[in-house]
């Protein structure tokens, strides 16, 4: 860093500190507007959380529940998702609490999608990228899927920080609550694949997914290209089922060539409309992401992660369906296509 971009740094801590070097309030006039931001961010997650578990508290008690048809969309996360059966039923099946989160909904979703085209049934290939921690490859082994789980090299997990915060492959890969370890190492390989060069030898699978990893790939451009290169590990009539970052706001701008970037609707409507084109099916695009509390929460950083009190000065655990990246309003969006026959 140069001398100047030294002294512009040690001028702005100055003025941000909350105290000056004899701890006496810092009162110059850009601290005290910001000075009480970080208060109310944690005001409104003590809130929204809290209306995210009483929400949660009270949804009928879980009882037995079946896989059925919905006839699932290319489509946002909502709260009215959250509450249906269809997510009851992949939480039950996870073994895990129904709670208002985003990323909850994601692996409901990819397993409706799969569902619903016949892919969780014995003998059945699937191929999984950016599959972090997830416990998407231990359900499908205990359907009796052959899997493929991938990520991106430790080195780089390492560098991004997601191996740190128990979000890569290497770190829990096998969840002993879904299947048992005999099982998973007889139906589950683990790879090394990056997403932007998938190698061409990963033909011939039945369906693949991803979960919120194809924002990472550098940039919009990048993202879409993986989308489209992922129906090359399929065999004709194959699925492909994504999820990705999505801004609501599809007027203005968005975030791109970062290390997180951010799809509008104008740029999944673009893909869609390419990749029937070339003979592929899209499912129906729905942009509705929703209007009821939940729907209305947007969530506020800093995330329970990157807390340097390891989480003891935020208000619980992360409830939220939409969250501001940025100064972008995010949410989850999936997307879901067939293979065309002739492809």
């Amino acid at each position: 860093m140069s001398l100047a971009r030294r002294l512009e740094a040690r001028i702005l801590k100055r003025l941000l500190a909350l105290v000056r070097e004899d701890s006496s309030p810092n009162l110059n006039a850009l601290n005290d507007v910001t000075k009480n931001v970080r208060i109310i961010e944690l005001n409104l997650k003590a809130f929204g959380y809290d209306l995210a578990r009483k929400l949660a508290a009270a949804l009928p008690p879980p009882g037995p529940t079946t896989a059925r048809v919905i006839g699932l969309a290319s489509k946002p996360c909502t709260q009215a998702d959250i509450e249906s059966d269809w997510c009851a039923h992949w939480t039950s099946e996870l073994r895990t609490g129904r709670v208002y989160h985003r990323k909850l909904w994601e692996l409901a979703y990819v397993l409706q999608a799969l569902h619903e085209h016949g892919m969780l049934a014995d003998g059945r290939k699937g191929v999984g990228f950016g599959c972090g921690a997830e416990p998407i490859p231990s359900y499908l082994a205990s359907r009796g899927v052959r899997v493929l789980a991938t990520d991106v090299a430790d080195a780089d997990a390492r560098e991004k920080g997601w191996a740190t915060t128990g979000q890569h492959l290497g770190t829990r890969a096998h969840h002993p609550q879904l299947v048992d370890r005999d099982t998973y190492e007889r139906l589950v390989d683990v790879h090394t694949v990056d997403m932007n060069a998938i190698p061409p030898d990963l033909g011939g699978h039945d369906f693949c997914w991803s979960i919120c990893a194809l924002e990472h790939l550098g940039s919009i451009a990048h993202g879409l290209a993986f989308i489209e290169a992922s129906l090359g590990t399929l065999r004709p009539g194959g699925l492909a089922v994504h999820t990705l970052e999505y801004n609501i706001e599809n007027d203005g701008p968005t975030l791109d060539n970062w290390i997180t970037v951010l799809f509008q609707r104008r740029h999944i409507e673009a893909l869609a409309r390419r990749l029937e084109a070339q003979g592929h099916k899209v499912a129906v695009l729905d942009f509705d992401h929703g209007s009821q509390l939940m729907d209305r929460f947007i969530d506020l950083p800093p995330w329970a992660f990157d807390d340097p009190t390891g989480g003891a000065g935020l208000p619980g655990e992360p409830h939220h369906l939409k969250l501001a990246i940025d100064g972008f309003i995010s949410t989850s969006f999936g997307i879901i296509v067939t293979k065309g026959e002739g492809q």
